[in-house]
């Protein structure tokens, strides 16, 4: 049943024939149940099908549908149509080159993430007749937090940091880190130390905990950049008043 007439305002642009994005306007008879999601669906499969956006699993999991919704970073599959007012304005995210539309171009998340060695460095090789790692309820716990992260990049787009500083790594890059960091099973601490203390690194974080405000998954990446601040801290003193014996 439809419920209400909502008015989309889409920021379109085609590289191939636009030189700057522009909005189009769309009227869209929205279900009462509906997600921004499913009036931009609806939108391309009645409207407009050159309209182009990322999006898979629909159900807050897969971290691709991420887009600018009246000016806020969030999954689209989330923004239900009965929070929002009669006139909606969609956007591709911030702090990123726009590709086409909705889609933006994410290399350089791709690439900070691959910098900060985002997989456990284990002390010594297994093979699958060794086993698996085993972890206590507690080490686990250390970590799971910022495991939970689904690379929706919301936090880039929300973080002040990343549109002012080409070379920061950004929160969800350096909340991976920590979450590695915190894992008992790995031993790569000091192999990831310099590329997070560098100038681009924790360091560069300013803690305006944007990132963790939009955070769909509730990782808290402003949490895990201040904790590894502070790890950072100790290994710097121990590392100078105990030579060799920082992890």
């Amino acid at each position: 049943m439809v419920d209400r007439q909502i008015e989309f305002k889409i920021l379109r642009y085609d590289p191939d024939s636009d030189e700057a994005p522009h909005w189009q306007s769309y009227s869209v008879p929205c279900d009462p149940d509906w997600v921004v999601l499913d009036a931009i669906n609806w939108i391309k499969d009645n409207v407009d099908e050159s309209l182009s956006y990322r999006w898979s699993c629909h159900m807050a999991v897969c971290g691709s549908c991420g887009m600018m919704v009246n000016g806020e970073p969030t999954l689209s599959c989330k923004a239900f149509l009965r929070d929002y007012p009669d006139s909606i304005e969609v956007e591709a995210l911030n702090n990123f080159p726009i590709e086409r539309d909705l889609v933006v171009v994410l290399d350089r998340f791709m690439e900070n993430l691959a910098k900060v060695k985002p997989y456990i460095i284990p002390k010594e090789e297994r093979t699958p007749e060794d086993g698996t790692y085993t972890q206590t309820p507690a080490q686990l716990k250390a970590f799971k937090q910022y495991s939970m992260c689904i690379n929706c990049t919301l936090c880039y787009a929300a973080c002040p940091q990343v549109g002012l500083e080409d070379g920061f790594l950004g929160p969800a890059a350096l909340a991976l880190a920590h979450r590695y960091n915190l894992d008992s099973r790995d031993v790569g601490r000091s192999a990831r130390e310099d590329v997070l203390t560098e100038h681009d690194g924790v360091w560069a974080c300013s803690f305006v905990g944007a990132c963790s405000q939009v955070c769909p998954k509730d990782v808290d990446p402003a949490a895990a950049i201040q904790q590894a601040k502070i790890a950072s801290t100790i290994d710097y003193f121990v590392e100078r008043l105990l030579p060799g014996r920082s992890r």
